[in-house]
């Protein structure tokens, strides 16, 4: 051990300081074959399933096509100035914006009172977030069709609680007026468990030091949970936000079963619209065109929120 440090020292200034750049350059040289080994075939199936695919989209947009043959009727912006003069793309994004409210003002709350209340390590714990987090193991088609019939009027839960209490059964599915609101509970429903697992995981990582000291200087539950719990899982909480603003722009699984859109339109939204107007009638162009102005508005706020609320996370 001496004879190395003897030897270190006894090196000249320069020698000892090219010791670490040549480390670094052996590193360097050492991860190319990893990234000549690994880059090529992930850039490869990124380009081919992600890449192409969007360059076609666009390319399609500006064609009057059906999806068979090739597409040879040009007619430039057209497209899109059908989608934004339809009724329907109108209301599916007031529907989109409701359950982005929705899911910011209700679906986030109350997944963060949720998780506060079973993060200690109290009796039955582990079950409570079983229990809670099951409905977002189900898949949304399952989801949809399992309210489907949970709001029948006919023969569901909804109906037969109605009766019990001496009403007529409601068809709220069926109403163009409660059709969205009624798909704005199940989709709380279904969502609030997977933000409830990121919070209980934030919580779980706040040094409990700070809370006991809180206790000590006589702080009340809600003085703790405002002074000294939320502003410790402000990064988690501006996930669940940036999770459920991007999954509410994309909601479909689930919309499908519920109502298809309907009634009169009334519950399109932006993914719905595209399957309808897009897939189902043959109008590829058309769907294409509405597939490029759902990309564009998921990808600016996704990178707006992210530059202005996650910048320092």
């Amino acid at each position: 051990m001496s004879d190395t440090l003897l030897s270190t020292n006894a090196m000249p200034m320069g020698q000892a300081k090219s010791v670490p750049q040549r480390r670094r350059r052996s590193l360097a040289h050492s991860k190319w074959p990893v990234l000549v080994l690994f880059l090529p075939p992930a850039l490869l199936l990124f380009s081919v399933l992600v890449i192409l695919p969007m360059g076609e989209a666009a390319w399609y947009s500006f064609f009057n096509w059906n999806g068979y043959g090739t597409p040879t009727q040009w007619v430039g912006w057209r497209n899109y100035e059908l989608i934004f003069r339809n009724g329907a793309f109108t209301q599916a994004l007031i529907n989109n914006g409701l359950i982005v409210v929705a899911s910011i003002c209700l679906q986030v709350p109350l997944a963060l009172w949720l998780a506060t209340m079973i993060s200690s390590r109290i009796k039955g714990a582990l079950f409570f977030r079983l229990i809670f987090f099951l409905p977002y193991v189900l898949a949304d088609v399952a989801a949809g069709m399992i309210w489907r019939f949970v709001y029948d009027g006919d023969f569901g839960l909804v109906g037969g609680i109605a009766r019990f209490l001496g009403f007529d059964a409601p068809f709220w599915l069926a109403d163009r007026d409660v059709a969205m609101y009624a798909i704005l509970g199940v989709v709380v429903w279904k969502y609030f468990g997977f933000h409830m697992m990121l919070f209980i995981a934030g919580l779980q990582s706040i040094d409990k030091s700070v809370l006991e000291a809180a206790d000590i200087d006589g702080a009340t539950g809600f003085q703790k949970f405002r002074l000294v719990t939320l502003p410790l899982l402000g990064s988690t909480v501006r996930l669940s936000v940036f999770f459920a603003v991007v999954g509410s722009l994309q909601l479909f699984d689930m919309i499908m079963p519920l109502t298809g859109g309907g009634p009169s339109n009334s519950t399109q939204t932006m993914v719905t619209f595209l399957y309808n107007f897009g897939v189902t009638r043959m109008q590829v162009g058309f769907g294409s065109a509405v597939g490029v102005v759902l990309f564009v508005i998921c990808v600016t706020l996704a990178f707006s929120y992210k530059r202005v609320f996650m910048r320092h996370d």
